[in-house]
Parts: C-alpha cells; sequence; structure tokens
C-alpha cells in the first residue's frame, strides 16, 4: 500500500460548527483538559474558559446514553479533540475494521478538531489487554506500524497524530531509537505527531537517557497536540527510578521544566492537561489548563527551569 499523507490543517484559532463533512479545522492554540462524567454538568452550567476538550473515543462508543447526550452539548461551545486507546497500531496482526468503523462514526458525528492515538499494540490473538504496550523498533516494526497508519487515515478521511509512548522495558532486537522510528513513521504517512511531555520525562528517566535530546531529535514542526500529565514514582529491582505513567496527580514540575522547553522552541501549539485516575475537581483542572496557557504567552528566553532548560 502507498504511504500518502492526508494533510488536514490541525492548528487554528476556533473550531468549525458541527455538521461539515470532515474533521473541524484545528485546535486552537490554547490549554484544554480531558472532558470527565462529573464536570458534565458544571461544564454546561459555567462554561469555563478554556481552549478545547478531549475525550476517549471508547468511551463514546455506543448509539446513545447519557455521554454522547452531553457531549453533543458541550461540543456545541468547544473545540474537541479525540483520543483513540484502543486501535492497537503497534500490533502483529491487521486492524480492526469495525473498531474503525466506529471510530468513523464518531468522527462523522462529532466533527473533532484532531483525532489521536498511540505508538503502542494492546490486543493479539483476539485478546486484549488494558494496557499499551511497547515495540521493537526494526524495519519489519516499522512497515507494519506504516501500513496500520495509512490505513487509519484512508478509512477516516483525516490526518491522525500518533503518540509518543510511556515504557518500562526496551527491545534487545530494535534497530534505531524510538525518535529515529517516530521521525520515519511520519515521513512515509504524513500523520502529526502529539508529543506527549510527560511520557518524555517518563520514559527518559527509566531508560537513563537525556529528555532533552529526545526533544531535539524530533520534528515539531509536526506537533499538533501535546500532552501533559502527572507520574508516580517507583523503583525498579535494582533500586533505580521507576517513574509510572499514572495520570493520577498533578503535573511534575520537571515537566513543568520540559514544557517550558518545547514551548520555547515552538511557540503556542494545543495542549491537554491529562488527568483520568483521582480526577480533581473543575477548577484544579482549570487551574493547571491556565499553567499551561501562561507558559505559552511568556515564552521566555531559554533559562533554567525545573530540570531542563526552557523559556518560562
Amino acid at each position: 500500500m502507498p504511504h500518502t499523507a492526508l494533510p488536514v490543517p490541525l492548528r487554528t484559532p476556533a473550531p468549525e460548527p458541527a455538521g461539515v463533512s470532515g474533521m473541524a479545522a484545528g485546535l486552537p492554540w490554547r490549554a484544554g483538559i480531558g472532558l470527565k462524567p462529573q464536570h458534565f454538568r458544571e461544564v454546561l452550567d459555567t462554561r469555563p474558559d478554556i481552549g478545547f476538550f478531549e475525550v476517549h473515543a471508547e468511551n463514546y462508543m455506543v448509539d446513545g446514553g447519557p455521554f454522547h447526550h452531553f457531549l453533543a452539548r458541550v461540543r456545541e461551545h468547544y473545540a474537541l479533540s479525540l483520543h483513540g486507546v484502543g486501535l492497537s497500531i503497534g500490533g502483529a496482526e491487521a486492524l480492526d475494521e469495525s473498531h474503525l468503523d466506529r471510530l468513523a462514526a464518531l468522527i462523522d458525528r462529532y466533527q473533532p478538531a484532531a483525532f489521536s492515538e498511540h505508538l503502542a499494540w494492546s490486543s493479539h490473538g483476539g485478546a486484549f489487554y488494558n494496557d499499551l504496550l511497547p515495540l521493537p523498533y526494526d524495519r519489519a516494526t516499522l512497515d507494519r506500524v506504516c501500513d496500520h497508519v495509512d490505513r487509519v487515515q484512508e478509512r477516516l478521511r483525516c490526518r491522525m497524530l500518533l503518540e509518543n509512548p510511556s515504557t518500562y522495558l526496551e527491545f534487545e532486537a530494535s534497530t534505531m531509537s524510538e525518535t529515529a522510528f517516530l521521525r520515519e513513521v511520519l515521513r512515509r504517512t504524513g500523520c502529526g505527531l502529539l508529543l506527549d511531555v510527560n511520557n518524555v520525562h517518563v520514559s527518559c528517566t527509566n531508560h537513563g537517557r537525556d529528555a532533552l535530546a529526545y526533544i531535539h531529535d524530533l520534528p515539531l514542526t509536526e506537533v499538533g497536540e501535546v500532552h501533559l500529565a502527572g507520574f508516580a514514582r517507583d523503583e525498579d529491582a535494582a533500586g533505580a527510578p521507576l517513574l509510572i505513567d499514572s495520570h493520577g496527580s498533578p503535573v511534575d514540575e520537571a515537566v513543568w521544566g520540559l514544557y517550558a522547553h518545547v514551548v520555547a522552541r515552538l511557540g503556542a501549539v494545543p495542549t491537554l492537561l491529562e488527568r483520568d485516575n483521582d480526577v480533581p475537581s473543575l477548577a484544579t483542572l482549570l487551574a493547571e489548563a491556565g499553567r499551561a496557557d501562561e507558559t505559552m504567552r511568556a515564552r521566555a528566553q531559554p533559562r533554567r527551569c525545573g530540570l531542563y532548560w526552557g523559556g518560562a
């Protein structure tokens, strides 16, 4: 299958109204938060000043129900980012076409400004795992991932964003770095990059690598959205630090520092504050989003910020 880009703009200041063909024009250059059921009514009652909301696609793969009732009302007022967690882009088998059909129906229904998925696998031989598992970075895996990304973009008729993973082990079979693998996928398929800054910090800490060197080795001009999140701390069997991408705590100062560096390089970019466990009040999430907006507005010259050199 030829690898062809499907260019859809990802960075415009406002969403298109629902009801147009294809995806909305792009996410606002601001911070957004995940839309959580416990906040549905408060969001509609207060209409917070937020750039966009993001939802996990798999939570909406039914025809009706209260989730759709509230999402439809929220979508009338805000741009939407649709984030997939179950496509198994890195899986050894063909993509689940029924899953793709449901994704296509959601995109047609809500006209999101962006759709994203993970560089990971989560299913094999008919079994589904509640995790996003790592890949060996070799030529065979690269060809398979590119084929899968091409199929997603062909079926959904939009440019998808591919998210860099958080990992806790690496394969000896890998013949290229993660950043080189991502660069090649983006080049061959024309997809965009969802840069998860927390994942960069988590993975680089776990594997003893330089997070800034990782960032510098990515094509930042292809970033369509950034994710920020919290992590949990643990130790491995040797007593070395082990960070877990938990999405259950505030964004760590080290991640804020790395994000400031990204913004100093890239400028304003749609930025999601992720919180999927121990979800706090809406006000707390909005405050974190406000800090991201302020970081983007300032975009100062690089200086020391957290553990990393960056603008603040």
